[in-house]
C-alpha cells in the first residue's frame, strides 16, 4: 500500500464527521470514493494532505506515519490535492498558476520540461498561457488544476470532485484525462459524486455515507451491487 487510513476519526467540534474510516491505495491504483453530499468525502481528502488533524486514527504513506506531519511536508513527500472548486488565481495567468505548482522544484530546466509534458496533455493550455484563469471556462479551468498538480510531479493525486460543475461532453473529456494519469503510473484516490463514471475509471472503490466506510470492493463489484446501483447509478 502507497496510502493506509487506519481507523480514523475527524470531529468539527461536537460534529462527529468521520468514523472510524479504514481505506487503502496501492502503488499505481485508482481508487474512488462515492457517496451522498455530507458524507465526509472532502474531510477524507482534507484530512490525508494535513489541512484537518485527526482525533483519532492514522495516516501511513509509503510505510511512513505522516499522522502529525505539515500539509508542506505531505506536499514534499508527493501527496497533491485539486480541491473542489479548483482552486485557481484568477488574477494569475496560466503560465503563472502552473509555475506555482513546480515552486518546490529549483531546476529550471525540469520545470521547463514538466511544463511541456503539462501542455502535450492540455494543447489548449499552451494556446491559453498568457490569459488570466479567471477568463476560462469551466472545463479549461480543470484542465489547469489537473496541469498545475502535475507540475509537482504527484506520486499519490488527491481529486475532490473534479467533474462539478462540467457540461456532460467536458465530463467525458475529464475521465479520459484521468484515466491516461492513471495509465502513466499516477496513483489516485478519487472523490467523486458521479459515481457511474468514477466506476468506469477506477480500480477499486469505497462507498462513505454519513463518515462510515459501508461497502467497499473493486469497481466492478461495485458496480453490480444491487444497493449501490439503486443509490448511485440510478437502478
Amino acid at each position: 500500500m502507497l496510502l493506509e487510513v487506519k481507523n480514523l476519526d475527524v470531529h468539527y467540534g461536537k460534529l462527529h464527521v468521520l468514523k472510524n474510516v479504514s481505506l487503502g491505495v496501492r502503488e499505481g491504483e485508482l481508487v474512488a470514493v462515492i457517496g451522498a453530499n455530507g458524507a465526509g468525502k472532502t474531510t477524507l481528502l482534507r484530512t490525508i494532505v494535513g489541512l484537518v488533524k485527526p482525533t483519532a486514527g492514522k495516516i501511513i504513506y509509503d510505510g511512513k506515519d505522516i499522522t502529525d506531519l505539515e500539509p508542506w511536508d505531505r506536499v514534499k513527500m508527493g501527496i497533491t490535492m485539486i480541491p473542489e472548486g479548483r482552486g485557481l488565481f484568477p488574477y494569475l495567468t496560466v503560465l503563472e498558476n502552473l509555475l506555482i505548482g513546480a515552486y518546490l522544484e529549483k531546476d529550471r530546466e525540469a520545470v521547463r520540461k514538466r511544463l511541456e509534458e503539462v501542455f502535450g496533455i492540455f494543447p489548449i493550455l499552451r494556446e491559453r498561457r498568457d490569459q488570466m484563469a479567471r477568463t476560462l471556462s469551466g472545463g479549461e479551468g480543470q484542465m489547469l488544476a489537473i496541469g498545475r498538480s502535475l507540475m509537482g510531479k504527484p506520486r499519490l493525486l488527491l481529486m475532490d470532485e473534479p467533474s462539478m460543475g462540467l457540461m456532460p461532453k467536458l465530463v467525458d473529456e475529464l475521465f479520459k484525462i484521468i484515466k491516461r494519469l492513471k495509465e502513466e503510473g499516477i496513483t489516485i484516490l478519487l472523490v467523486e459524486q458521479n459515481a457511474r463514471k468514477a466506476l468506469e475509471v477506477a480500480d477499486r472503490a469505497y462507498v462513505l455515507e454519513t463518515g462510515h466506510v459501508v461497502l467497499e470492493g473493486t469497481a466492478e463489484e461495485l458496480r453490480e451491487n444491487p444497493v449501490v446501483r439503486k443509490a448511485y447509478l440510478g437502478g
